[in-house]
């Protein structure tokens, strides 16, 4: 027995210690398990089987595990470490390509990925690799794991901002957090490239994935249609007065903030999607300033991060992955929150995810499903 804690937090040695790899397929969940391989930790990795490659292609013939799941076996063998392939394909339609079609029918904007972390990844498999008898869970997440002073553990951002997957993994929970490991989360994406160089790693070069995993070349509306024949229901496009511009095939076409392939024109000023109704199937469209958002509800709040008081508490929100947090004073009562923005955010669609952090921790977070525009006309 050592006297001291191995890299991931246990004290024992590596080799007494069981990691499952939750593996891809990709660069990153292929480095971090060559690296845990390499420290002498006892290495299982799990791919999972989350849908039909070769329906979501629309092509005959196509393998239905997919170039990912080959790419994952290959690299296990390589590394000589045991690899199990996991069909998950209907609790992945269930938990989330069902929820992805239904947002948008409501005319929300949804987050699939956040969805596959919550439930599949960090719920089911995290389960199966209990049974395993695994000490920790480790995937690829740029994402960092920090333990506080008083033993707690919590995430905080990646290294490298421009990977940094913190907003996804909001939903995490703390017993959740306490059984994953990131060990890529101190790393930029070159270090890992080089890392995957130096093991050998056949996916060394393989470019990430720009797409939702089951929405090949970002085709949504194909999915949905798939999912939910007759999704595709006509109605008016009007403006935030009401007047009718022209009718639209169906409001999944649309998301808010949108500005091309509108199908109206002859307006002395570019219009945007400033809300969708699907009760009434209308696209509402504006000037650009009728997008801003001054409050937001957000509910199903996952919080991780002690208190807050009755008067609110001032954080960092980011509504969008791609986009830097704005500050916010937050609200919290019965897992639902209120974000009143210091500044006015501009294209804020329920369905989205709104994270909340204190610096560079996340503190928690929820879905949104109420934007309080700025503009009087759209506030109600």
């Amino acid at each position: 027995m050592t006297d001291s804690l191995n890299s991931l937090g246990f004290n024992r040695p590596p080799a007494e210690t069981r990691v499952v790899v939750a593996m891809s397929g990709g660069v990153d969940s292929s480095v971090t398990a060559a690296l845990l391989k390499e420290e002498g930790y006892d290495v299982v990795g799990i791919t999972l089987q989350l849908y039909d490659h070769g329906v979501a292609v629309q092509k005959k013939g196509s393998c239905c595990a997919g170039q990912d799941i080959h790419d994952a076996r290959r690299v296990a063998e390589a590394l000589g470490i045991p690899h199990y392939v996991l069909d998950y394909e209907s609790r992945f339609k269930e938990q989330v390509m069902e929820e992805f079609a239904d947002s948008y029918i409501k005319g929300e904007t949804p987050i699939p990925c956040v969805r596959c972390n919550q439930t599949v990844k960090f719920k089911d498999l995290l389960s199966t690799a209990r049974d395993l008898g695994a000490d920790c869970m480790a995937t690829g997440h740029y994402v960092q794991r920090v333990v506080a002073d008083d033993g707690q553990a919590y995430l905080s951002r990646g290294l490298d901002m421009g990977k940094d997957q913190s907003y996804f993994l909001f939903a995490t929970t703390r017993e959740q957090i306490d059984f994953l490991r990131f060990p890529l989360g101190h790393m930029d994406k070159d270090t890992t490239r080089k890392h995957a160089e130096r093991f050998g790693l056949s996916v060394a070069d393989k470019p990430d994935s720009q797409d939702i995993c089951f929405v090949p070349e970002g085709r949504y509306v194909d999915v949905i249609e798939r999912l939910r024949p007759g999704a595709l229901e006509p109605g008016e496009i009007v403006d935030i007065d009401g007047n009718v511009l022209g009718m639209h095939e169906g409001i999944i076409k649309y998301t808010v903030g949108q500005r091309r392939g509108l199908g109206v024109g002859g307006t002395e000023e570019p219009l945007y999607v400033v809300k969708l109704d699907p009760a009434k199937k209308q696209v509402i469209v504006g000037p650009k300033e009728a997008l801003t958002t001054s409050e937001i509800g957000v509910k199903d709040v996952n919080w991780v991060a002690g208190d807050v008081p009755a008067d609110g508490l001032d954080v960092t929100v980011k509504i969008r992955s791609t986009r830097p947090g704005v500050p916010a004073r937050l609200y919290l009562e019965d897992g639902r929150a209120r974000l009143v923005l210091q500044d006015a955010e501009a294209g804020v669609s329920p369905g989205q995810a709104a994270v909340f952090y204190n610096g560079d921790r996340v503190l928690g977070g929820g879905w949104i499903d109420r934007a309080v525009s700025a503009d009087p006309r759209l506030a109600a």
